[in-house]
């Protein structure tokens, strides 16, 4: 859902727009690529670190030449190492995050249409979505986009970074 929401949001601006997934940063490693799926550790560890690094060193070069940009990544409330503070601190101020947020069900059945090293088990995915609960009371915007299709979700995400520019959130 992120993914595909970021892409068709990116591509459907009135403004010149870069869409920045850090998972395809990740995974320009090849090898030696240290998948997160066999297990975090401190190899995973540091290339998720080095990809955030060029994700937000990319955003920064992008923003200061007149490019808005969209960045992709799931974003855990209760890990510091994958949470807000390192894109806070790669991209700086202006960064406005959004949580995309669909019910298990249907991140179930996305996750069902992935291959390789991008699906994951469901036992994982019920894992990920059980914690991504956290960001609720954050005060964070939350778009739950179980029911909306990929254009639905991009109008919202418009409407909310709308509020969010007037009225930033507290973070």
């Amino acid at each position: 859902g992120k993914t595909s929401v970021a892409k068709y949001w990116a591509d459907h601006r009135r403004v010149p727009t870069a869409h920045i997934s850090l998972d395809d940063v990740r995974e320009w490693v090849r090898s030696g690529f240290a998948d997160p799926q066999t297990g975090w550790n401190e190899h995973s560890e540091a290339q998720y670190r080095l990809a955030r690094r060029t994700c937000g060193f990319s955003a920064r070069n992008f923003l200061a030449n007149g490019i808005s940009c969209i960045l992709d990544d799931a974003v855990f409330p209760d890990r510091p190492v994958v949470g807000l503070g390192g894109w806070k601190r790669h991209v700086g101020p202006g960064l406005l995050p959004v949580v995309l947020l669909p019910g298990l069900d249907i991140v179930l059945e996305r996750n069902a249409e992935r291959s390789g090293n991008r699906r994951l088990t469901d036992e994982e995915v019920a894992r990920i979505h059980g914690r991504m609960a956290g960001w609720y009371g954050s005060g964070l915007p939350i778009i739950d986009n179980s029911q909306l299709d990929i254009p639905e979700t991009a109008h919202l995400l418009d409407e909310v970074l709308s509020r969010s520019i007037a009225s930033p959130p507290n973070w």
